[in-house]
Formats: C-alpha cells, structure tokens, sequence
C-alpha cells in the first residue's frame, strides 16, 4: 500500500440551516442530533477518523456554541476555529483559516461539508487525486436528473476531467449514456495547496467567495479539475440489504427526516452500526430524544465556549 498523503481538512460546520427552520433555530444544521445516535456532523468527522487524516480543523460560525461543547466532549483532536469578525462564505473562511494556519507540508488541504450522511474513504479519493495530478478534485454523486438543480452540477469528459461546472442549474446536464441522471458535487473537494492558495488570492476581490460559485468554476477554467465518482468509494461492512454509495444532504426537513429513516429498522438502507467504519455514539440519552433547542438564558457566552473548547478565534 502506498504511503498516506499528508491531508490539512478543513471542515465547513458555520451554515444556518434556514430551510431546517425551526430545528435550526438554536443550533446549527450539522448540530443537529440524528436518528438518536450521533449529531450530524460526526459523519464526516469519522469519514476523517477512520481515513486517518489527524490535521482537521472545523470552521464554526452559527450558533457556534453547541459544536464548541460538542467537540470538546467527543473530538479532542480536532481544532475549532472562529471568524475574527465573520466569515463571508465558503471560501472566504477557509482563506481566513489559511491566513492563520499553514498548511506546512501537506501534500492536499480537503474541503468538506460538514452537514451530509454517508460513508467515505478519503484515501481512496485522495489517490484518484494524486494520480491526476488534480489542481482540485471533486466528489461527485449521480442523482436522478430533477433532483440535480438542488445541487452544483458537473459535465464530465472520457476521462473524468470536468468541463463545466454550474451550481444549481434549471436545466442540469446529464451523464453521458445515462440520460436520467446526473452528477452532481457532495460538497467535498480536494485541492492541491498551491493551486488553492492562487486562486484564493487572485478572487479575494469577490463579495461572498464561495466554492461552488467561485472557486471550483475558476479551477474548471484553468483545466485542473476532475470529477472522482463517489461509486467507486468502497467502505467495509457495508450489509447487502443497504443502498451502494449512499449520501444524502440533509438540508431540508422533508431530507433530514427522510434520512433519519434510512437508518431505522431491521434492513436500513444505511446503518449506524458498521462495526468496520462506526460513527460513534455521541449523545446522550436526553439529547437523543430531542432537537436541542436553547432559550436566551440557557446560551453560554461563545468566549467562555470557545476557551473551553480550545477554539481560535481570528487575529
């Protein structure tokens, strides 16, 4: 087996969650309990875990309070970080945290979603991207093609490469030989460090950056962008009865609960209890039977948080 590349993975957990209202109205989308086992975010941090990728920092900014406590409970290895003011957007906070923390000698900085369900192995992506010699590299899901406009939305060529990328497009593009279907961004990229810091710096102009907006079509413009289907992604202990290559963001309530129905019953079409990849329990047991909603004088003060959780706070 190759050596494991050098992977800096920042995680994106600061969105609202409006849609999920009112669930969201005192915490975060990837806050969020689910199915009475783990908040959401867990998913993608034991997707980390088990990919053995040990520099993780995850970006807070809504309601930023609950993930504080969250991860200083759960997560000690991994390293939150707060906006000095606020973060613009996607983009913009992960420039912000590059501003403060280099990526030394990492080999690929990971952008990830911090709100869907699944299962991954990074390594397996992070050789595609290696192989490719990627500036960035995209996990992509297929979807049905009605349900692609919700997402950012990839044309791919023979080999893999992305021609075009538009983010939730009326009319989606689909894959070739597969007219139903399309492929569509998880939310999760790769980058090589150098190519990202560049095309930072060269858009810092843009009110809002944002991935899917700004950066990955500026890297399709460049020709350095690939596709990795997320098919290929193979996880042990996944049973015969579940759904190959599930993912779902969660990003609505009709989704969330949805979701949470997957992973109910005897034959779960994704189960929490992969003993080869576990998202580990991470409530408790009041916490599992209810959203947490807080009450203006239940919220702790977000420094006193923040200390207690080992967060950095921007310069």
């Amino acid at each position: 087996m190759p050596p494991q590349p050098r992977i800096t993975a920042f995680v994106l957990a600061g969105g609202e969650g409006a849609r999920l209202r009112p669930l969201t109205q005192d915490a975060p989308k990837p806050g969020l309990p689910f199915a009475g086992h783990c908040r959401i975010i867990d998913f993608v941090l034991a997707n980390l875990q088990h990919s053995q990728v040990e520099r993780v920092f995850v970006l807070l900014q809504y309601k930023p309070w609950v993930l504080l406590r969250h991860l200083h409970a759960h997560w000690p290895g991994v390293r939150p970080l707060l906006p000095a003011d606020r973060f613009a957007g996607t983009a913009d906070a992960v420039a912000q945290a590059l501003g403060r923390h280099a990526t030394g000698r990492s080999e690929i900085v990971a952008v990830l979603a911090a709100d869907h369900v699944y299962r991954m192995d990074l390594r397996q992506m992070a050789s595609f991207h290696l192989r490719r010699r990627a500036g960035v590299t995209v996990a992509a899901a297929a979807v049905d093609a009605e349900a692609a406009c919700q997402f950012g939305v990839l044309r791919v060529d023979g080999e893999s490469r992305i021609t075009a990328f538009e983010e939730k497009p009326e009319r989606p593009c689909t894959i070739p030989g597969s007219p139903g279907r399309a492929y569509v961004s998880m939310g999760n990229y790769l980058f090589e460090p150098r190519l990202l810091a560049e095309v930072l710096a060269d858009l810092a102009h843009v009110e809002g950056l944002d991935f899917g907006h700004d950066v990955i079509p500026e890297v399709v413009r460049r020709q350095r962008a690939w596709a990795y289907d997320f098919r290929r992604n193979l996880v042990p202990g996944v049973r015969v009865t579940e759904e190959p290559g599930y993912w779902r963001d969660v990003g609505t309530l009709q989704a969330y609960r949805q979701a949470e129905q997957d992973a109910a019953g005897t034959s779960p079409r994704f189960a929490l209890d992969n003993p080869c990849w576990p998202v580990p329990p991470t409530l408790s047991t009041a916490a599992a039977r209810a959203v947490p909603v807080q009450g203006p004088a239940m919220r702790p003060d977000p420094a006193s948080a923040a200390a207690a959780a080992g967060a950095v706070r921007g310069p």
